[in-house]
C-alpha cells in the first residue's frame, strides 16, 4: 500500500525537486520522518529565511523550489519572503502543516487559517478536501507555479494525512511559453520604424523569460538608448554597454522627463512604471508612443499609459528585432567609469563600490539590499553577464541575506556578493547560520553606518523635518552575531584597509562577513535625491 507520503515523495522525486527548505513543526514532522536517502533538507532558523532561501535558490537555477514551513508560522514568520516571491515571480512551491483533521473544528493548539491570510500574495492556494488529494495538490502547485507570470503557490496539509493510503501521480509536462499576438507586435514594428529616436527600458522579465541576447541585439538593430527600469529587481543590459543610459528615477514627473526626448518607447518586460515617491505628473511626456511587452497580465492591466501586450519577452524581442527596419549605428563612445572616488576616513559609499568593482569576478552574481547605497552601487558596480544580479522588489526589508545563501547553493561555480545594509541585515540576520551549515561561501558586505539611511534619505527628500524618531541603530555588532553562527568575520574601519579585507573575503571559500564602517548618507534613497521637485510633507 503506497501512503500520501511515499506518493508526496514520488511525485517530488518525479519533478526533480529533492531539496527541501524548510523550519519544521511538530505538524510538519510526519512528513519529514525518515526522509529519503536522495533528498536533501535545508534548515534555517526561521521561516523567512527558509523561504527566502529556496527564493534565491529558485532564481539562480531557474527552477522551481519546494518550502515545507511550519502552520500558522509559515505566513506570520514567512510571508514576507512569500510577498517577495510574488512580486519577484519566483515559483516557489510552499507547503505548510495543519492540526490533524480530527480536531479541526474544535480549534486546537496550532490551528491554521494560512490558505484564507496567504491568498492575495500567491497564485494558488488550497487545503485538500481529502488525504489522498495531497499528492496530486502538490503536482497542480508545481505547473501552476511555473506558468508565466511564475509565482509562489501555498498548500496547507492536516498532518494525519500523511500515513492515510495514497495514489501514485505521474508527473507531466506542461509548458509555460505563452506567444505574443502578431498583429500587436506589428504596431509596435511600424512605430518603430516611423520613429526619429527610439529608447528601450529593460526589466527583470528579459532574464525570466531567456530574452537577455534578444534584448541586446534588438537595442543595437535600433541603435535605441537604453534605460533600466525603476528599482530595478534585476540588472538585464551589460553595463558597460555604450547604449546604457543608467536607471529611471521611480517618481512620474521625473521619469516622465527623462523619457521626453525619445518619440517611442518600448518597455521590456517590467510595469510601466514603478514609482516610489509621488511627484505628480504625465506618465509619460506628450507626443511620445509607449509600448510595454510583458509577461504579466497583471503588469499589462495596472499600466498608466501605452499600449501594452502581454507574452513571452524572448519571442516579442525576436519577432520585432527580425521585422524592424535597422536604424543608422551612431558613433557611441564606451559608457566611461565613474571616477575613482576619493580614500577618506569614514569611507564612503562610492569608495567602497570602487575599491569593490576592482576585485570582482567576472562572473559574479551579487544578492543586494543597501536602500541608501543604491546610488553609489549602481554608479561603480559593472555586471556584465546574465543571472548577475537581484535586488528586493517589495521593499520588505530582510531579502538579501537568505537569497544570497539560496543563490550560492545554486551557483556553486560563481562568487555570490551581498551588499547589505547594518538595518537590513537584522531583518533575516539566521540566514548567517544556514551560510555556514551548508558551506555557501557567500560574502556578506554590511554596510555599517548606524541608522536606517534611506529612511534618513527620505524624510529629508520629503521635507517632513528632522524631528523622526526610531531612525539611529547605534550598537549592533554584525561581526560578534556573524562569529556566534560560526562564520569568520572582521571589521574594516579605515580606507587603507578596504581593498586587503575585501581581496581576503574573496580568497575564502567559506562564507564570510565583512563590516565596513562608512560616513553617514548624503540623503538618497531608491535613486532619488533633491534635484527631483520632491514633494513636501511638512
Amino acid at each position: 500500500m503506497t501512503t500520501v507520503r511515499e506518493a508526496t515523495y514520488e511525485v517530488l522525486r518525479g519533478l526533480g525537486m529533492k531539496i527541501i527548505f524548510g523550519n519544521p513543526g511538530s505538524s510538519e514532522l510526519p512528513f519529514l520522518k525518515d526522509l529519503p536517502p536522495d533528498f536533501q533538507y535545508v534548515l534555517a532558523l526561521h521561516e523567512r529565511s527558509a523561504a527566502g532561501i529556496a527564493l534565491g535558490y529558485s532564481l539562480g537555477s531557474r527552477s522551481p523550489a519546494f518550502v515545507n514551513l511550519h502552520s500558522v508560522a509559515s505566513v506570520g514568520n514567512g510571508l514576507s519572503a512569500i510577498i517577495d516571491a510574488y512580486y519577484c515571480h519566483v515559483p516557489l512551491v510552499i507547503t505548510t502543516g495543519q492540526q490533524d483533521r480530527r480536531q479541526v473544528l474544535a480549534e486546537p493548539f496550532l490551528i491554521s487559517r494560512a490558505v484564507e491570510v496567504v491568498k492575495p500574495y500567491v497564485k494558488w492556494a488550497c487545503e485538500p478536501l481529502r488525504a489522498e488529494d495531497v499528492p496530486a495538490a502538490i503536482a497542480r502547485g508545481v505547473y501552476t507555479a511555473v506558468q508565466p507570470p511564475q509565482g509562489p503557490v501555498f498548500i496547507s496539509i492536516p498532518m494525519d494525512d500523511w500515513n492515510r493510503p495514497g495514489e501514485p501521480v505521474a508527473p507531466r509536462k506542461v509548458n509555460g511559453t505563452v506567444l505574443p499576438e502578431p498583429a500587436a507586435l506589428e504596431e509596435v514594428v511600424r512605430a518603430l520604424d516611423a520613429c526619429r529616436k527610439p529608447a528601450l527600458v529593460a526589466g527583470p522579465q528579459i532574464e525570466e523569460d531567456g530574452a537577455w541576447g534578444q534584448a541586446i541585439a534588438l537595442a543595437e538593430r535600433l541603435d535605441a538608448d537604453v534605460y533600466q527600469d525603476p528599482i530595478a529587481a534585476r540588472w538585464t543590459f551589460p553595463r558597460s554597454h555604450p547604449q546604457f543610459c543608467g536607471g529611471l528615477f521611480p517618481a512620474q514627473k521625473p521619469l516622465a522627463d527623462q523619457l521626453k526626448a525619445y518619440d517611442c518607447v518600448v518597455v521590456l518586460g517590467a510595469p510601466v512604471f514603478l514609482y516610489y515617491a509621488y511627484v505628480p505628473g504625465e506618465a509619460i511626456a506628450p507626443g511620445t508612443r509607449l509600448f510595454q511587452i510583458t509577461n504579466s497580465p497583471f503588469d499589462a492591466a495596472s499600466a498608466l499609459t501605452g499600449t501594452s501586450i502581454v507574452g513571452n519577452i524572448a519571442a516579442a524581442a525576436e519577432y520585432i528585432g527580425s521585422r524592424v527596419n535597422a536604424k543608422a549605428r551612431l558613433s557611441r563612445p564606451a559608457r566611461p567609469k565613474p571616477p575613482e572616488a576619493e580614500s577618506e576616513s569614514p569611507m564612503s559609499a562610492d569608495y567602497l563600490f570602487s575599491a569593490l568593482n576592482a576585485l570582482l569576478p567576472a562572473d559574479a552574481v551579487m544578492a543586494e539590499e543597501c536602500p541608501s547605497s543604491k546610488g553609489a552601487l549602481d554608479r561603480h558596480i559593472r555586471l556584465e553577464e546574465p543571472g548577475s544580479f537581484y535586488s528586493v522588489r517589495s521593499g520588505i526589508l530582510g531579502f538579501g541575506l537568505p537569497a544570497a545563501v539560496g543563490l550560492q547553493m545554486a551557483n556553486p561555480k560563481r562568487r555570490v556578493i551581498c551588499p547589505v545594509g547594518d538595518g537590513s541585515a537584522q531583518y533575516s540576520i539566521q540566514a548567517l547560520w544556514t551560510a555556514v551549515q551548508q558551506k555557501a561561501p557567500v560574502v556578506f558586505l554590511v554596510i555599517r553606518n548606524n541608522d536606517y539611511s534611506a529612511l534618513r534619505g527620505f524624510r529629508d527628500f520629503t521635507n517632513v523635518g528632522p524631528n523622526v524618531p526610531g531612525i539611529e541603530i547605534a550598537g549592533i555588532d554584525a561581526v560578534k552575531i556573524a562569529q556566534g553562527y560560526g562564520m569568520e568575520a572582521w571589521h574594516v574601519d579605515q580606507p587603507e584597509e578596504l581593498k586587503a579585507a575585501l581581496a581576503r573575503a574573496l580568497a575564502l571559500d567559506a562564507p564570510c562577513l565583512v563590516s565596513v564602517s562608512i560616513q553617514p548618507s548624503g540623503g538618497t534613497a531608491f535613486g532619488m535625491d533633491a534635484s527631483v521637485n520632491p514633494p513636501n510633507y511638512g
